[in-house]
């Protein structure tokens, strides 16, 4: 755990360090690569190669699609409760989802034109699934539940093979996923980015992963779309005298859980005696979970308690620092929020953990991390369409700009660019 304060020796390349922290070790790209050229190349027996290898399972290419009597029998090893806690997290994101769908429009800026757009789901989506750590559930309501809600034909999920959590089974089934794949990490992403023998290609990938998961989003792109680069998980929360230690330990405590060990969970306070008493807490209340290995990782390396001299700068930080999650633990925190100039997700005011982001609020909790929320957004119900353009003139309004079109053409030199202009107007 580190404690930083604002004005002494090393402060500033401390924090260029923060703020230009990687989503992904070199490392994880080549090895990511390897994998997908495989996979391009042996289909099938690629992924039962990797199956074995990463995942210690034995599968053939029948044993890939989990069945209908699987999903089945999923809902009867679940309690009441969390059948209920999944479907009521189901119905919020979808509202949300639902509520934020793009519309088409038309309008017409100028005489005789007619401009718009229109947007049309996609056919064939692909979610990932984490399971490897933690039976992520929720992101199964946070990808597929949103994608269903958009209007997207065809939703597909793989998800690590070996014995896969019922929560997450009847989850899939509850949003709707159409197919389910054992297949996990790089392999798993690869197969329905390329497609092999017995899995069509999606036209999009959402979800997060692990680093060799992100790495290999970001090598498809191009060939499948993708909702983002998104790293291993982070918080940071901003904090003045007002702030409960308890809660914002217990937030902090909330990434460093996530399992990676390169998590990163920071504080920005303008209360120096807030940085002592938030370390005691978060000791206190490691103490009491079931994840302390993990934690202990990023408590050595990830875990940043920082003083700035006022909330301006706090915010100012914050905003370089552009994390995945951020919480403002302030007075009057509607205020603050607006000199926040990048973040996946805002958290306003002590009643509002990070985990409600996570679990049922509503947003997707597919996020931008290390600092890429600077220049992209969390995943979003508009992400699962395919926007169109649409133009119409008549004859008088392409009169009336063809000498435009012509002018154009001439200076970029495409003569053909221009004629298409003049033919029309030397037309009867």
């Amino acid at each position: 755990m580190k404690k930083l304060f604002w004005g002494t020796p090393g402060f500033e390349e401390e924090l260029a360090a923060l703020y230009g922290r990687a989503a992904f070790p070199p490392e994880a790209e080549k090895a990511a690569a390897e994998i997908i050229a495989d996979v391009r190349l042996n289909g099938d027996a690629a992924l039962v190669k990797y199956a074995k290898k990463f995942d210690h399972t034995d599968l053939s290419p029948e044993q890939f699609k989990v069945t209908a009597d699987e999903l089945a029998a999923a809902g009867k090893k679940l309690s009441a409760g969390d059948k209920k806690a999944i479907r009521t997290a189901l119905e919020q994101v979808q509202d949300f989802a639902r509520a934020t769908r793009p519309r088409n429009w038309k309008s017409s800026p100028r005489p005789g034109v007619v401009l718009g757009e229109k947007f049309t789901p996609m056919e064939r989506v692909g979610v990932y699934i984490p399971g490897g750590t933690a039976p992520l559930v929720s992101t199964v309501i946070h990808t597929a539940g949103i994608a269903k809600a958009a209007g997207v034909k065809e939703v597909v999920a793989v998800t690590p093979p070996g014995k896969l959590h019922p929560a997450t089974l009847y989850a899939m089934k509850l949003a709707g996923v159409d197919e389910i794949y054992r297949l996990g990490g790089v392999y798993g992403v690869a197969a329905i980015a390329v497609g092999t023998e017995t899995i069509r290609k999606v036209d999009k990938i959402a979800g997060p992963g692990n680093a060799y998961v992100t790495a290999a989003k970001k090598l498809l792109y191009g060939e499948v779309a993708i909702d983002l680069v998104a790293g291993p998980s982070e918080i940071l929360v901003v904090a003045d005298e007002t702030a409960d230690p308890a809660f914002v330990a217990a937030d902090l405590l909330s990434q460093a859980e996530h399992g990676s060990g390169l998590e990163q969970a920071v504080m920005v306070t303008t209360c120096k005696e807030l940085i002592d008493k938030v370390e005691a807490e978060f000791c206190r209340q490691k103490a009491l979970l079931s994840r302390q290995e993990t934690i202990e990782k990023v408590q050595n390396n990830g875990v940043f308690l920082i003083w700035t001299p006022d909330l301006e700068t706090a915010c100012d930080l914050a905003g370089k620092y552009a994390p995945e999650h951020l919480e403002l633990q302030v007075k009057n925190p509607e205020k603050w929020c607006g000199k926040i100039h990048a973040a996946g997700a805002i958290f306003m005011g002590p009643w509002t953990p990070e985990p409600v982001g996570d679990f049922c609020a509503g947003p997707s909790h597919v996020l931008p991390t290390a600092s890429s929320a600077r220049c992209f957004n969390g995943l979003e119900t508009c992400g699962f369409f395919r926007r169109t353009s649409l133009v119409k003139y008549d004859r008088r309004a392409l009169m009336r700009e063809a000498e435009i079109v012509e002018r154009f053409g001439m200076m970029e030199e495409l003569d053909a660019h221009a004629m298409a202009a003049t033919i029309r107007r030397k037309s009867k």
